[in-house]
């Protein structure tokens, strides 16, 4: 099983990008994260996650269920990332 971050599909939805995601936590917390935060969280490139940093997007983006934003997928599946 590995760990994955669902933020491009939730962006796509909302029909927003990286760019207007940063723009919006700045504006609806006061913070501010790197657009390299965002695109390796994006692409699942993370081996590590920052809890504040889902706090931040999740808040922004009116996530109320965290399977919203994070899954659990089999290694061998579609959507896994595997490299």
């Amino acid at each position: 099983m590995k760990l994955r971050i669902r933020l491009k599909e939730l962006l796509k939805e909302k029909d927003m990008n990286q760019k207007a995601l940063i723009k919006a936590i700045k504006e609806k917390t006061g913070r501010k994260l790197r657009a390299a935060t965002i695109s390796e969280i994006a692409n699942n490139q993370r081996t590590t996650i920052n809890r504040e940093h889902l706090e931040l997007i999740a808040t922004t983006l009116d996530i109320k269920d965290v399977s919203q934003l994070i899954e659990l997928v089999n290694d061998d599946s579609p959507h896994s990332d595997k490299k």
